[in-house]
């Protein structure tokens, strides 16, 4: 079939029935761009229990979720509500008030030891979502889970697996194109790569960058591990996916079990001694993703009920937009994964999978270069090139999805990307660095304070009902009270618990 043909076979109803939510995640730093080292604000309710309101690695870096909206606009209106409730809740500290960090790569970041990891009370999913946390800083080290993102969670009504994972399957030939859009993490705080080997250039005293880069966080200073990078993870079917992650569950890993799951003293260090602690440690560009009932593995949802939505997780935070994302950078991922999901999307090989992760850490780190190469099916092609043959693509989506909703906003989001893949200096990545040059005296930290601070006040001055208060302040509470129940609910040790749910039968039932 021709991508006009298949555009043809997606009733406007389904069009319309496509739904997105976001999961952001964002540092709290403290006025002069350090980390701020306080316990997660308890006027924000609990992490582990509320809907909306959690903390990702660090009880430093907040998590703000979304629900699933049919409407774009609606989508960002919740998501920039919640920012409204965090911002008055932090400024409640007084003249030092904490700040949203809204830059992907971190502030200034003290030694690894100090860096707190998030805290979720006493119950044995609480501790369980610890230890994990404790097993990620002995494996990668704390100073890379700070690094923060912005998740975009997609679904259309009437797929299925096969066609789940074709998307996946093109969507990671072409992620390229998205670090190249909407890159916005060319540089770094010294501190984040204290002791280590980087490969960066100075840009001033206090910043290290790569002159061409587009986003450090996707690239291999980022969510990488040598360990994952030898799973050869297959994505031609639910089986081939599971299969590939369920070895990584249950395969001890040499290196992890000199870590051991508990020290000499009796706390613990990791889940489990496997590749994978959990699913959620699988770094990917993208996920196939199912909501779990309570007490269940992800694997075993997938297996047993099928995909339900997927987790597109190469987004950078934008520092120019007060939430770190936009309308119209949305409508271009709805077009964009629709592009996936319409054309020919062939099995993937192990040749192939080689191929991604060269492109990936290419564009991350050269992303701009002029003539830069990448590789398709064994042979060089320029970038750009390819990237505008994928814009040409999206343009009849663009079409169709302006068809179903009226008006031109989505044909609008490709023209847009259009017009920065012609002008490279209006890339988000660009205009970060022209900025910390320019305005910041070639200070990366410099720069997203600024920002931060500009974003803190431009959120604080919007308008916010007493209604809306009552209504944040009412779901904290409630998930304070559902936190208490769960720890009153505690029916076995720890340990008992933690061998239960790291075994390999619970990935099937």
């Amino acid at each position: 079939m021709t991508l006009a043909e298949r555009l043809q076979s997606l009733s406007t109803e389904r069009l319309l029935g496509m739904r997105r939510g976001i999961e952001k995640e964002s540092l709290r730093a403290r006025p002069n761009g350090a980390l701020a080292l306080t316990p997660h604000p308890a006027a924000l309710g609990s992490p582990l229990t509320h809907p909306h309101i959690t903390t990702d690695y660090s009880e430093s870096q907040l998590e703000l979720i979304t629900g699933a909206h049919l409407g774009v606009q609606e989508c960002l209106d919740e998501l920039t509500q919640i920012h409204q409730f965090v911002y008055r809740t932090l400024a409640q500290q007084g003249a030092g008030a904490e700040r949203l960090w809204v830059g992907s790569m971190p502030c200034g970041l003290p030694v690894d030891e100090m860096i707190p990891l998030a805290h979720y009370g006493s119950s044995n999913i609480g501790r369980a979502k610890s230890v994990y946390r404790m097993g990620l800083g002995h494996r990668y080290g704390r100073r890379m889970q700070t690094i923060s993102g912005i998740h975009y969670n997609w679904s259309l009504p009437g797929l299925g697996n096969a066609e789940h994972f074709a998307l996946i399957r093109n969507f990671r030939r072409h992620a390229f194109l998205l670090l190249l859009l909407f890159g916005a993490s060319p540089a770094v705080c010294p501190t984040f790569v204290a002791g280590r080997d980087h490969g960066l250039q100075p840009l001033g005293p206090h910043t290290l960058h790569r002159p061409y880069a587009t986003s450090l966080r996707m690239g291999r200073l980022g969510y990488q591990s040598e360990a994952q990078s030898r799973l050869a993870v297959s994505f031609n079917s639910i089986g081939s996916y599971a299969d590939s992650l369920h070895e990584a569950l249950t395969r001890p890993y040499p290196d992890y079990e000199k870590i051991g799951v508990r020290n000499l003293g009796g706390e613990y260090n990791q889940l489990a001694t496997t590749l994978l602690q959990i699913e959620n440690e699988f770094y990917g560009t993208i996920r196939p993703k199912r909501v779990i009932r309570p007490g269940e593995r992800p694997l075993h949802a997938l297996r047993e009920r099928g995909v339900e939505y997927i987790e597109v997780r190469c987004m950078d935070l934008d520092p120019f937009e007060p939430v770190g994302i936009n309308t119209r950078t949305m409508r271009f991922l709805d077009v964009f994964l629709l592009h996936c999901l319409l054309h020919d999307s062939p099995p993937d090989t192990p040749a192939e999978i080689e191929e991604l992760g060269h492109n990936q850490h290419h564009t991350a780190a050269h992303g701009r270069q002029p003539g830069l190469k990448l590789v398709r099916d064994g042979r060089e092609v320029g970038l750009v090139d390819w990237a505008a043959e994928l814009l040409e693509g999206c343009a009849p989506i663009a079409a169709a999805l302006d068809l179903a909703h009226g008006g031109g906003d989505y044909r609008a989001a490709v023209a847009a990307a259009l017009a920065t893949l012609a002008t490279p200096a209006t890339l988000p990545s660009a205009r970060a660095l022209a900025t910390i040059e320019a305005d910041h005296d070639r200070s990366y930290t410099a720069f997203v304070r600024a920002r931060s601070e500009q974003t803190r006040r431009h959120l604080l001055a919007q308008p916010w009902a007493p209604e809306q208060q009552a209504k944040f302040d009412a779901m904290a509470r409630v998930s304070v009270q559902r936190q208490k129940a769960l720890e009153a609910e505690n029916t076995m040790d720890f340990e008992t618990f933690r061998q239960w749910y790291v075994a390999e039968e619970h990935l099937y039932v």
